[in-house]
């Protein structure tokens, strides 16, 4: 199934990974997430792969992390643990990639997907693209560096409306203006134009946006990736996502999150 999540195709050098579950809007699944790093790790040491381009199929380019399928009940300092070194080597994988990365945005993005992206040499939109991190609304920290680089890459007015309360999600042509992403594209193009962007990029190497460095970048990504596991197991967290999932009549993952709200104020003793 892992093989099918990502599909591969290697023409001129240019290897296009393209996330393949629509009817789930590509969202990432720890499955998807496993499927994409793998496919990563395969392709920075493929020598017939001078780039890569990063799609998905369907309406989405991905509608970010399933939050009920990355949290299981545990021991306290294990769930912790496990959401920093998860979290970190996510991104990880996006900024140790020794070769140029393109995202071709084909449609809506939400959250890791976006913050990701920001992390790769380019990104090229489809007209039909949205881009959100609704970290403040969730209730929890900003991730993928997104904290130092979105107002490295924009602005810090455009960082803190994204990142911020008002939580802004730009369309293609907004965050075009913005700076978040590189050029726009008729969705019929959009591969043929994150592929000629990819090619451009090869003589180059790779680079990171904003003037940011790999190593600054990583460092943030370790940060963030502890901020965000205190974030996750809070009672404010745990409680809202008992409550939005039970709305949803998810009740298996409604129940996850309400036995790690239920058993938080022990968590004291434990960690």
């Amino acid at each position: 199934m892992a093989e099918d999540l990502i599909l591969e195709e290697t023409a001129n050098h240019i290897t296009t990974l393209t996330m393949n579950q629509p009817k789930r809007l590509n969202g990432w699944t720890a499955p998807m997430m496993e499927a994409l790093l793998d496919a990563l790790k395969k392709q920075n040491e493929a020598p017939q792969t001078h780039a890569v381009v990063l799609t998905g199929t369907g309406k989405y380019y991905s509608a970010g992390v399933n939050l009920s399928g990355a949290m299981r009940l545990s021991h306290p300092k294990k769930l912790r643990d496990d959401i920093i070194k998860n979290n970190q080597a996510l991104f990880d994988a996006f900024l140790d990639f020794d070769k140029p990365i393109i995202v071709a945005v084909n449609g809506p993005a939400i959250g890791a997907p976006v913050t990701s992206a920001t992390l790769c040499d380019a990104i090229v939109a489809s007209e039909q693209a949205t881009f959100s991190t609704p970290f403040s609304r969730l209730g929890i920290t900003p991730e993928g560096c997104s904290s130092i680089h979105f107002a490295k890459i924009m602005s810090e007015e455009h960082a803190h409306r994204m990142l911020g309360p008002e939580g802004w999600k730009p369309t293609a042509a907004e965050a075009l203006s913005a700076g978040l992403i590189n050029r726009v594209a008729p969705k019929e193009h959009l591969l043929s134009e994150a592929q000629k962007v990819a090619a451009e990029c090869v003589a180059k190497g790779r680079t990171f946006r904003g003037g940011s460095t790999r190593e600054e970048l990583k460092a943030a990504n370790a940060r963030e990736s502890v901020q965000l596991a205190n974030a996750f197991l809070s009672a404010a967290f745990l409680k809202g996502q008992m409550k939005f999932l039970w709305s949803k009549k998810k009740r298996a993952p409604a129940a996850t999150f309400a036995g790690l709200w239920l058993s938080s104020p022990l968590w004291k003793l434990l960690l």
